[in-house]
């Protein structure tokens, strides 16, 4: 199974998630709702979930083997900071147009 799509769906500047993702597999299968987790200095990735009856979480869809998982983690954290950087900058300009705009 190969990833061929990342998309960012949101990003946030405020506490630990730092972003909800959604991943294409063989351009056939969308998983949504992955969070990018940034805590204790290093970034992570949280699968799609729903809460048990007892409040307890349980994992809606999740990679069987850690070799899948850690190539998962890689791409999805690449696309995010590729896609960070692209925003900040699309944001930097934007500010600069506007400011020539006020002249």
């Amino acid at each position: 199974m190969k990833i061929t799509d990342i998309k960012i769906r949101k990003f946030f500047e405020e506490g630990p998630m730092k972003a909800v993702v959604s991943v294409t597999f063989d351009d056939a299968l969308a998983v949504h709702d992955i969070k990018v987790i940034y805590a204790r200095d290093r970034y992570f990735i949280v699968m799609p979930s729903r809460k048990n009856a007892d409040g307890t979480y349980r994992d809606i869809v999740h990679p069987i083997n850690a070799d899948f998982r850690g190539e998962l983690e890689s791409a999805v954290i690449d696309a995010y900071h590729v896609q960070l950087i692209a925003a900040e900058e699309e944001q930097a300009r934007e500010r600069a147009e506007s400011e020539y705009s006020v002249f």
